[in-house]
């Protein structure tokens, strides 16, 4: 049998030495968070921990167990016959649970005496986000950012994903949480994802970034919806050089046209995500731009979206916030098209 511990610190730096990063939790638990490419074996699922933590509370702690362990035996059991039938003798995984205890325990004590080398985070999940928060500003601080500022559809996305196109570094946070960053940025059929895995994602992008060459980013505020953007990393954005992407104001018009169709497609939506803008534009403006929108007007609003909410206090709100955005250079595509973007994407990249 071969079952090591590993601290969490050691698998954080180790977890790309391992064939399969075995989740052992819950499919619920495996849903707000896991670790970069873990897979889900659940030794309990959401039913069978809701119905032995039932027995605990309601019978006794010896019952509970043993229907616990009757239940881990046979989910165990389907793993092994559905993942590990085809698994070399020199399959290596990483197993780790909630707080490496039974769980991820009772896996690891299966495939180990199988013969397979099998090694178990020490103190579980919990351990391993700690020891990855406490990376994450080091690993912010190492990189030398390239931020891309820009008023609102000016094509800072589609910048983005052109340069990464072209080969360069690329931080999307806005694709990272699923969300387009701003009151109405939430995207139909998308949720975003919890804090803790916004969190691993954001490190495991950054851990993969070569210190030796420029990240790009957009200019994002501390929150892109409902996840926060890690302390350091704002603040090393903030600190770093900027470029101004311009765009002539038709073309944003055109290119948020396209970039959020779905509103044009429904209306109800649109006019709903409008209701968020109440405080701060007033009741009567709101109602005039949901009238407009169920008239078909939708190219009016976003004109006046553009003109009465995102530009007024842009620029000095960046320059507030991003130290390099007075002496940024200013970057202009001929037009909105990716075609334009991949041309100044491949400037930018061989300058």
């Amino acid at each position: 049998m071969s079952v090591r511990p590993i601290s969490a610190s050691e698998a954080v730096t180790r977890l790309g030495e391992f064939d399969a990063v075995i989740d052992a939790r819950s499919e619920g638990e495996f849903a707000e968070d896991r670790l970069p490419g873990a897979v889900n074996w659940p030794s309990l699922n959401d039913a069978e921990r809701h119905e032995v933590g039932t027995l605990y509370k309601q019978v006794s702690p010896f019952d509970a167990r043993k229907r616990g362990a009757s239940l881990v035996a046979a989910n165990i059991a389907r793993h092994i016959a559905r993942e590990v039938m085809d698994k070399p003798k020199g399959w290596k995984p990483l197993v780790y649970c909630w707080r490496g205890g039974q769980r991820s325990g009772s896996l690891s004590l299966v495939l180990g005496q199988i013969g397979f080398a099998v090694h178990i985070i020490e103190g579980g999940y919990k351990a391993f986000r700690a020891a990855m928060l406490a990376q994450l500003p080091a690993l912010a601080q190492q990189l030398s950012y390239r931020v891309v500022c820009g008023p609102t559809g000016s094509g800072k996305t589609r910048l983005l994903q052109a340069l990464d196109a072209a080969g360069a570094q690329v931080l999307d946070l806005e694709g990272l949480a699923s969300h387009r960053s701003s009151v109405l940025g939430m995207i139909p059929g998308q949720p975003q994802p919890t804090q803790k895995r916004f969190d691993t994602l954001v490190w495991d992008k950054l851990r993969s970034f070569d210190p030796a060459r420029p990240v790009y980013v957009e200019s994002e505020s501390k929150k892109v919806g409902n996840v926060a953007v890690p302390e350091a990393l704002i603040s090393a954005m903030r600190a770093s050089e900027c470029l101004r992407l311009d765009l002539a104001d038709d073309e944003r018009v055109q290119l948020l046209l396209e970039d959020y169709a779905f509103f044009s497609r429904d209306t109800e939506f649109f006019c709903g995500r409008l209701d968020a803008l109440t405080q701060l534009r007033g009741r009567e403006q709101v109602q005039a731009w949901q009238a407009q929108v169920r008239a078909g007007d939708v190219e009016s609003v976003v004109r006046e979206l553009l003109v009465k909410h995102y530009d007024p206090g842009y620029a000095g709100s960046t320059q507030r916030n991003f130290k390099g955005f007075e002496a940024a250079r200013a970057i202009a595509p001929r037009d909105r098209t990716p075609a334009a973007m991949a041309a100044l994407a491949r400037e930018l990249v061989s300058s």
